[in-house]
């Protein structure tokens, strides 16, 4: 059973509700869309889509979305039940849930990435070894791996402070996923939300955590924040970090890594919107239109990777849009 540790901070991300204000005087009256858009859900998709309603709102001011963060199973719990017109989804829909009358777009890419403390005495050698999946599984799942000396081939005795995600969240389904499990297998101190297992992770010399792309780098530096490391994934299992494997210094090069599909999937994975049936609001389905059209053009300054183009116009198609709805995509 998860102990769970509930930071400070955390019920601000529990009700953080970012309220895209309606606009200015000044608006066109050739945009005569508006409406409120309601979204709730996935830590991983949170800033993008804070970013994303911004620009719309931008272009049609008239329009409000609302927008909070609570992890991905609120977020598609919260749509079906019709509490938010969109959920933010971070795993694979499975076919109970298509079933139930989940729809689903996909709008972006990014990745869970294994997080350790920078002051971590064992850090250096891990940077070269790496950690293999097979030795992850034995930390998270099987506790057959319980100290850093075992991990590395050291004399140490230093226990490894394991913490995973206590919220129903599409990082730790992935994680699990990767481990060849789920996230009801994943060992460790439950922690609320992206924030809160970054937090835990900088606050323990001997924590292991992991977290989405995103809550690890830094936008402005481009490199991981202080006090957070990612362990390098000993992909093909020789024990060291061979240079085709070394993508985690910067926020690029690990953007770069996913595009190309060098970085394992999962945890790399596609982002979604998900709804109870396919939108038929017009703030929505524009809204949706833009994202997969002009809004492309912010995912990546944003930490995130652009959708493959074949699968951004199968995405397209879903909306069923013989042509724009407004001149702005002309």
């Amino acid at each position: 059973m998860l102990n769970v540790i509930y930071k400070s901070f955390v019920p601000y991300f529990i009700v953080a509700l970012f309220l895209i204000s309606c606009g200015s005087s000044s608006t066109s009256n050739k945009d005569r869309l508006r409406g409120n858009i309601s979204v709730s859900g996935a830590f991983a998709l949170y800033p993008l889509t804070v970013v994303w309603a911004e620009e719309f709102q931008k272009l049609h001011p008239r329009v409000r979305v609302d927008i909070s963060a609570g992890g991905a199973g609120k977020g598609l719990m919260d749509a079906l039940s019709g509490m938010v017109d969109l959920g933010m989804f971070s795993r694979e829909i499975t076919e109970e849930e298509i079933s139930k009358g989940t729809w689903y777009i996909a709008v972006a890419k990014d990745a869970v990435l294994p997080t350790i403390n920078e002051n971590n005495p064992y850090l250096s050698k891990i940077l070269k070894t790496g950690i293999s999946s097979a030795k992850f599984e034995q930390i998270f799942i099987n506790e057959q791996i319980t100290n850093w000396g075992q991990l590395v081939d050291t004399a140490g005795t230093d226990k490894i402070n394991i913490y995973t995600r206590s919220d129903a969240c599409g990082a730790a389904e992935m994680w699990g996923k990767f481990l060849k499990k789920n996230q009801e297998s994943l060992q460790g101190v439950g922690v609320f939300g992206d924030p809160g297992m970054a937090d835990a992770v900088k606050n323990d010399k001997f924590g292991l955590g992991y977290n989405n792309v995103i809550y690890i780098y830094d936008m402005k530096s481009r490199v991981a924040y202080p006090g957070l490391k990612v362990i390098p994934i000993d992909i093909n299992n020789n024990n060291v970090i061979d240079p085709s494997e070394n993508y985690y210094e910067s926020l690029d090069s690990i953007m770069s890594a996913i595009r190309i599909n060098k970085f394992p999937s999962p945890p790399a994975r596609n982002l979604y919107f998900v709804a109870k049936g396919k939108p038929k609001h017009k703030a929505i389905k524009e809204m949706l239109y833009w994202i997969l059209t002009d809004g492309q053009n912010f995912v990546e300054e944003s930490g995130y990777v652009k959708l493959p183009e074949e699968l951004r116009l199968q995405e397209l198609a879903k909306l069923n849009y013989k042509k724009p709805v407004s001149n702005i995509f002309k």
